[in-house]
């Protein structure tokens, strides 16, 4: 007989236990299961969760799951692991006291090798500014002008990488394979949508708020464009006080011999791409015309890829008087992309095309206007006023949950930013003696206004491209409205001292004023999608600041052929008010940011020997006051989970050397030219003046220590031909260095090269082009994205192909 009570008892204390868990837990039923691979193996860190719910657990280490709450008795459950297929069972009241067992399956090995975007090299097609263009002064400056005609480059999809590949120091991220928008940024600054250049297109603005949101959307299409200006630092003078410098895009014109001028070229190209671009132009009297309507399409390198792109631009140049002209300009685009979202880093190792997102989707409205007046006074005092204007809009929908977090249906997250701006620059140039010597001098007034609004709330569950809020008068994240405005003067003037000397100082003055008006909400939603906190906070600031900066440069010329230059400009960049409060899981803006302050110097020696060999070799410093980037942090308990913070991380100084030499390997006596070319940079770029132990000495962010683009180009009478390689080494992606971490959006760019090859040939009216793009089918990446197009890595196209049909009428 048992006398012990305990186990006397043992079994009814468990019948009584198990009733009382079952009493406790009937409220909300339980499911709970196992999720195994193929070979039954326990499958650690899958995640499980109920469809079109915020509700899903993670695995164990035995790949057990339980889901302590359901919202009804029928439910579908989605059960998805990295590298695996997403599995999905449906819960009835019959089977909820059963143990479900997901199978999952290894993802389809995609054997189809097909290409991605053609592309063409250059063959000559780089030179500097000269002193004064324009109506502007470049003396002393670092300059590089891509000259399009003469180089040999997949101009339908504005293919970056072969169009900039002799611009020094510029690192760039491939978003998309088509050109849709372009992201570049030189010496170590972000290449973020071209947001630290002061983006122009025919010398206005063309950026979504010039202050506020200075992010470049649209991108000029390639195949309309003359030629690419690049100013650098010291550009803060003239163009903004921006540290990156200015990008200035110019159009073509029309012919000044022809009433009108017909050119078409149709592009066919891997995944589906089709590219029409069309053009008129001419000169009928005092008129001189040009438009352009260009359409793209494709479906993509990766699945939930495609999109649909169209541009239209008209411009007329008046010439009312010998003295007086007027050019009118528009634009307008509009495109629609659906994002195939980021990969984590052992899914991209895994397969690089795979896409873990169905439901993300861009959209832009991009309209610009645009009047300028040019007056010349006299051979030597010229006068140009430029008005303009942005209506835009930009809008995201998707799900901005961490990548390695399932999508597992539900309210999508819809992003909507309206932009409009107006601004006026005018310039005054004027040539004038002193010391016996010609000089010259420019001046200048800026006025700007701009308001931007961004919304952000529950959009539809669907999969359709449905730019809807759900509830439009209270949106379940926030909703502000940024008024901006700034006043600017300046003035530059070149000091010629004797033949070979030049001194040219230069002032600016900014008042800015930035407004944010608006709320937003903190809101808690437990485990089963109710929300249990929601806080409306209203949150309305504004920030005045003056300041002068100045700049000087200096310019030494011993010979016509040769030039030591050196400036050094201050640099003043503004804070994003739209960064402020947009809710994202995988980012969040420090609400005390601050504006960066700091200045760029260079020091260079450029030159050419008789058109067969060019060169131009800068060392560089970009000095930052408290420079802004990215901090990773973690959560609060429980969750502990890695976010980026962005904030004034400390101050930062990138130094660097980037050195371009072109030759041409053939005697000056053949009709045919073979050049080669070598642009490459070496940049140490490091956090400074910290006690944040994390970051003290790390390498900033999104800095390669190493970038090298090489080529061999062929021309003879109308045939051309490019062979380039580019290679850019290891960084890193966040401030603290990461190297890799679960969410994917911090840790290592890895190393990347990749070969290009390119063609063409041109017979009378006809020209047919033929390019290959990653001739090797590299798999690499150039960016870590925090939120669209991502979140987490952003694989780059394989290998493709391109083949356009040009004809001049």
């Amino acid at each position: 007989m048992n006398h012990n009570p305990i186990a006397r008892y043992r079994n009814e204390l468990y019948s009584l236990f198990f009733f009382f868990l079952f009493a406790a837990t009937a409220d909300g039923q339980t499911i709970s299961g196992r999720v195994l691979d193929v070979q039954k193996r326990p499958i650690l860190g899958a995640t499980v969760g109920i469809e079109n719910t915020q509700i899903s657990v993670v695995t164990d280490t035995e790949g057990r799951f339980l889901i302590k709450k359901t919202p009804n008795n029928t439910c579908v459950l989605l059960a998805f692991a990295e590298g695996k297929e997403t599995a999905k069972q449906t819960v009835t009241s019959a089977t909820l006291g059963s143990e479900i067992v997901f199978v999952l399956q290894d993802l389809a090995k995609d054997l189809d090798e097909v290409t991605i975007q053609a592309e063409r090299e250059r063959s000559f097609g780089i030179r500097q500014l000269r002193a004064v263009e324009g109506m502007g002064i470049y003396e002393a400056k670092k300059t590089e002008v891509i000259v399009l005609k003469d180089i040999t480059a997949n101009l339908s999809t504005n293919n970056p990488r072969q169009i900039y590949a002799r611009i020094t120091g510029l690192n760039i991220w491939e978003s998309d394979g088509v050109g849709l928008q372009l992201g570049i940024g030189g010496r170590g600054l972000s290449p973020n949508r071209t947001a630290n250049f002061n983006t122009r297109q025919n010398g206005y603005d063309i950026s979504a708020d010039a202050l506020g949101y200075p992010e470049s959307y649209y991108t000029p299409p390639a195949e309309a464009l003359e030629r690419i200006e690049v100013v650098r630092g010291a550009a803060s003078l003239q163009y903004g006080t921006q540290f990156g410098g200015m990008l200035n895009f110019k159009f073509k014109r029309g012919p000044s011999n022809k009433k009108i001028e017909l050119t078409t070229r149709q592009t066919v190209g891997s995944w589906g791409f089709l590219g029409s671009f069309n053009s008129v132009g001419g000169t009928v009297g005092k008129v001189n015309y040009y438009a352009f309507y260009q359409r793209k399409q494709g479906n993509g390198w990766r699945p939930n890829s495609a999109f649909t792109a169209n541009t239209v631009f008209a411009s007329a140049a008046l010439k009312a008087t010998p003295k007086l002209s007027f050019t009118a300009e528009f634009t307008h685009l509009n495109y629609l992309a659906k994002q195939a979202g980021g990969l984590t880093d052992a899914a991209f190792a895994q397969n690089a095309r795979q896409s873990l997102r169905a439901r993300n989707w861009f959209g832009i409205g991009w309209n610009l206007f645009a009047l300028s007046a040019d007056y010349q006074f006299s051979t030597r005092t010229q006068l140009n006023v430029r008005n303009f204007g942005l209506l835009a809009d930009r809008q995201s929908l998707g799900n901005l949950e961490r990548i390695n977090v399932a999508d597992l249906g539900g309210n999508r997250t819809l992003i909507n930013g309206q932009f409009k701006n107006f601004g006026s620059e005018t310039r005054l140039l004027h040539r004038y003696q002193m010391g016996g010597q010609n000089q010259v001098i420019l001046a200048g007034v800026r006025f700007y206004r701009g308001t931007s609004t961004a919304s952000q709330g529950d959009g539809s569950r669907g999969s359709d491209a449905d730019f809807r809020f759900l509830n439009p008068a209270n949106l379940e994240n926030s909703d502000f409205v940024f008024p901006n405005q700034n006043e600017s003067v300046f003035v530059e003037n070149i000091f010629y001292v004797g033949k070979k000397i030049s001194l040219t100082p230069g002032l600016r003055y900014e008042h800015i004023r930035t407004i944010s008006e608006g709320y937003y909400k903190q809101r808690v939603i437990d485990f089963a999608g109710n929300v249990i906190v929601d806080n409306k906070l209203i949150d309305n600031q504004q920030r005045s600041r003056s300041f002068l900066i100045a700049g000087l440069g200096l310019s030494y010329k011993p010979t016509e052929r040769l030039e030591l230059y050196g400036n050094i400009s201050q640099n003043y960049r503004a804070i994003n008010f739209t960064d402020l409060r947009v809710v994202n899981p995988n980012f969040a803006v420090d609400p005390n940011i601050q504006d960066e302050r700091g200045y760029t110097t260079d020091l260079g020696l450029r030159g050419n020997a008789s058109g067969r060999f060019i060169f131009d070799v800068t060392l560089f410093m970009v000095k930052y006051n408290g420079r802004i980037g990215q901090l990773l942090k973690a959560d609060q308990p429980p969750l502990f989970l890695d976010y980026r913070l962005r904030t004034n991380i400390s101050d930062a100084r990138n130094v660097g050397i980037e050195a371009f030499g072109e030759v041409n390997l053939l005697p000056a006596a053949r009709k045919a030219q073979l050049n080669l070319f070598v642009n490459g940079s070496l940049i140490d770029a490091r956090y400074i003046n910290t006690e944040d132990n994390s970051i003290r000495n790390k390498r900033v962010e999104m800095v390669p220590p190493v970038m090298v683009r090489t080529g061999l180009n062929y021309r003879k009478a109308g045939f051309g031909t490019s062979l380039q390689f580019s290679y850019t080494a290891q960084h890193f992606s966040d401030a603290t260095n990461a190297r890799r971490t679960s969410t994917a959006v911090e840790g290592l760019i890895l190393a990347y090269q990749v070969v290009d090859f390119s063609a063409s040939y041109n017979w009378k009216f006809l020209t047919t082009e033929l390019s290959i793009n990653n001739a090797l089918d590299a798999r690499y990446f150039t960016r870590r994205a925090e939120a669209y197009p991502g979140p987490g890595i952003i694989p780059s196209d394989g290998r493709g192909f391109y083949l356009t049909l040009q004809g001049r009428f």
